[in-house]
């Protein structure tokens, strides 16, 4: 059953129109672990929001190198880009979980748009909030060096952690092999990197997380870092 299904995604709270108009005219699909769900210069121009799991957004270079962009959970959504441009799509995402989307025809996603004013701003702030993101990315890879990209990616994966005194953590740990990806480098440089974090009591491994000790000196850092260029 669909029926009334829209409601419960996010992007579609309060949007001031009436969604069972649209109910029938999207589907809700389960995808498997490592399944692709929208791959380069795909023709398609549906729009996916995930109702659960989790997927991850990369880009590859003609040398076949790939730069993971991020992940998405359950709430978010992607494929947007192409559903207003028509343009083929512009990153693979692969599925790092068992999940479901619901699957919305770019037609149908735009006549959304265009009927409520709610979710047109919600969508406006939001690839507002994507192109300031993708800038402070695109300035950490112009203005610094390997150390310090990977304190910045560090901090950005982190989220506090209960009774920490200031601490940070990521959970599950990263691979290394991942955070390379995701600030351009090797995962033998990576491991270096945390070698001399570790040693330094900068950031420490437990079960399940890994803890930075110290975000605001990492924070520090990369705003000296960044000043520094300037």
């Amino acid at each position: 059953m669909t029926a009334g299904r829209l409601a419960t995604i996010p992007f579609f709270k309060e949007p001031g129109i009436e969604l069972s108009t649209y109910e029938t005219r999207c589907h809700w699909r389960r995808f498997d672990e490592n399944e692709v769900l929208v791959d380069y210069d795909d023709i398609s121009t549906d729009v996916y929001f995930l109702a659960s799991g989790e997927v991850r957004i990369l880009n590859r270079s003609q040398s076949g190198k790939e730069v993971i962009l991020g992940e998405m959970r359950g709430g978010a959504f992607f494929g947007e880009l192409a559903a207003l441009d028509g343009i083929g799509r512009s990153a693979n995402v692969t599925a790092l979980t068992r999940g479901e989307v619901c699957v919305v025809p770019a037609p149908i996603f735009r006549q959304m748009i265009f009927a409520s004013e709610a979710i047109a701003d919600r969508l406006f702030r939001l690839l507002a909030k994507r192109v300031r993101e993708l800038n402070t990315r695109l300035m950490e890879h112009a203005l610094l060096d390997l150390r310090h990209r990977l304190y910045a990616e560090l901090l950005r994966l982190s989220v506090p952690r209960a009774g920490g005194d200031g601490e940070r953590v990521v959970t599950p740990p990263p691979y290394h092999h991942v955070l390379a990806a995701r600030i351009g480098c090797r995962r033998e440089q990576v491991t270096r990197e945390f070698t001399v974090m570790a040693a330094d009591g900068l950031i420490d491994r437990t079960r399940g997380a890994l803890v930075i000790r110290r975000p605001d000196l990492l924070e520090a850092r990369v705003a000296e870092a960044l000043r520094e260029d300037n």
